[in-house]
């Protein structure tokens, strides 16, 4: 299950840097527009910090050290810092995720990030699923509003 969740979040960050790789605008990363509030530059910071604050600072101990308001009101930061940030993350994942044995999984993570007690596999899980969601309107914000 480790190997598993490491691939797939190595993957989907990936992803993630190549949709922000592909804005040609590079201020387009942070228009946002009507209902669209939060551009592809704070969503891809709030996964970072995201990632790093539950995995890396609570899993691997990494001493990051999260300011969520800032992920979303920092605004243009260029498109090199945004990728290696993504970079980063992915390194930072490799690393705490290696600590973690298979019986590791299956013990309660540390904090009750969701309100209640769950696994540590379980909110890998939930992790992944939040890097997906916001991938996808990444996605859809490049596609829409970072047309030239």
């Amino acid at each position: 299950m480790t190997e598993s969740v490491k691939s797939l979040f190595t993957r989907d960050l990936n992803q993630l840097k190549k949709e922000i790789e592909s804005y040609q605008n590079e201020e387009a990363i942070w228009k946002i527009d009507k209902d669209i509030l939060n551009s592809a530059g704070n969503l891809s910071l709030h996964l970072v910090g995201n990632i790093n604050h539950f995995i890396g600072a609570i899993l691997g101990n990494s001493g990051y050290v999260r300011n969520r308001e800032l992920e979303f009101s920092l605004k243009n930061i260029p498109k090199t810092e945004l990728i290696l940030q993504i970079e980063k993350t992915i390194e930072v994942v490799h690393s705490s995720l290696d600590q973690l044995s298979e019986e590791d999984m299956n013990k309660e993570y540390p904090i009750q990030a969701l309100g209640y007690p769950m696994t540590i596999e379980y909110f890998l899980i939930h992790l992944f699923g939040h890097l997906n969601y916001h991938l996808g309107q990444i996605n859809y914000h490049r596609r829409l509003l970072g047309v030239e």
